[in-house]
């Protein structure tokens, strides 16, 4: 099977597995996640989730702007627009979620869009079993009491959607090439985007500098260093495998709601997530 990447050049983390990348992603983004949740009661979500994706785009930004690249031509641009915007909106719905439906359970349900990705690209047996068992541990994962929130449910459905289009899109940046510079590009696409959203609920923000900052903060764990290992990761892997592999989110969300917040997962939950892992190491890597 080809792989999405483009020729690149060599990496020293080109000989660390997919799977552990995927870990140290899943444990960066949620990290920021446990950060973002506890800010909540004095930021609101919407401007949380807008810091987020600034404090991504000035991390990446910093980073990649000595770079030398090629001219970006229109197509390339809004590649990397649509990836920013759809990123942007990822991150706003998915926090308005979290603000109301536990994050083991969102990020489960969430999932839906990644799942939706592989099964449209699922060519094998071997493969389509994979899937399944990903399917069985998210609806498990999911299956919880979620009556009272139904707000939260279309939240994280809206997040699904965007999730979908962010590993379709974000495989395309990943082909241009340009190590982090296409994140960063879509990035501040993206934080300019979701300015009208995020921008008035801020004034708490700007009159402390701690609250600032760890909404920042959340940007560099959560975006920086998730997204960024992520585009790296595109880089080697078929967008079904992409998505598949992505299956070790929930189960990581699940594991940092325990140590970080207290929301301990029940029997339940722990069936779904040996469903999941199943899933991950039955898929063809071909």
């Amino acid at each position: 099977m080809t792989d999405i990447g483009a020729p690149r050049s060599a990496s020293r983390l080109d000989g660390v597995s997919a799977e552990a990348l995927f870990v140290t992603s899943a444990v960066a983004q949620y990290v920021g996640a446990v950060i973002a949740v506890n800010l909540f009661d004095e930021v609101p979500p919407a401007t949380v989730a807008w810091l987020r994706v600034v404090g991504a785009a000035l991390a990446l930004g910093a980073v990649s702007w000595r770079r030398r690249t090629r001219r970006w031509t229109r197509a390339e641009v809004t590649a990397a627009a649509i990836f920013g915007i759809a990123t942007g909106l990822m991150n706003l719905f998915f926090y308005l979620g979290i603000a109301r439906i536990d994050l083991g359970p969102s990020v489960a349900i969430e999932f839906i869009g990644p799942i939706t990705v592989a099964a449209l690209r699922t060519r094998t047996r071997r493969n389509a079993l994979a899937l399944g068992l990903a399917v069985v541990g998210v609806l498990v994962l999911s299956g919880l009491e979620l009556g009272g929130e139904p707000l939260g449910l279309v939240f994280i459905l809206l997040a699904s959607m965007m999730w979908a289009l962010y590993i379709v899109v974000g495989a395309r940046v990943a082909r241009l090439d340009r190590g982090v510079s296409g994140l960063a590009l879509g990035l501040c696409i993206g934080a300019i985007a979701l300015t009208p959203i995020g921008a008035p609920g801020s004034g708490p923000v700007w009159g402390s500098p701690t609250l600032l900052v760890s909404c920042l903060v959340v940007g560099v764990f959560s975006n920086a260093l998730g997204y960024g290992i992520d585009q790296h990761v595109m880089r080697r892997m078929t967008v079904r495998r992409f998505a598949v592999m992505l299956a070790l989110l929930p189960v990581t969300a699940l594991v940092m709601g325990a140590i970080a917040l207290d929301q301990r997962p029940s029997p339940g939950e722990l069936l779904g997530v040996a469903f999941i892992l199943t899933g991950v190491i039955v898929q063809d890597r071909s």
